[in-house]
């Protein structure tokens, strides 16, 4: 995978926060490499980690209809950096 998708950050996240329940959104390219995400961030913080397989169309493409899950924590994945600098986005 030629991605850095900085999941100690999010591992380090999950540990400060204590979530138990995490859902991964991700772009369809990246979404061959969902199984070996969520099995390192359980792995590392026994959290429970759910995979969202519907579409996505970018960081405001939330799924809907999961309140009964009781989800801690979204992280979306996508492929495209973004940089803020001094005059903004």
């Amino acid at each position: 995978m030629n991605y850095n998708l900085e999941t100690q950050k999010i591992i380090g996240r999950i540990k400060e926060k204590n979530h138990k329940t995490i859902l991964l959104q991700l772009a369809d390219g990246l979404k061959p490499e969902a199984k070996s995400i969520a099995d390192q961030i359980e792995k590392e913080t026994q959290a429970n980690v759910l995979i969202w397989l519907g579409s996505c169309f970018g960081a405001c493409d939330t799924p809907f209809g999961l309140q009964q899950l009781e989800i801690d924590l979204t992280v979306q994945f996508g492929h495209n950096v973004f940089i803020k600098n001094s005059k903004g986005w």
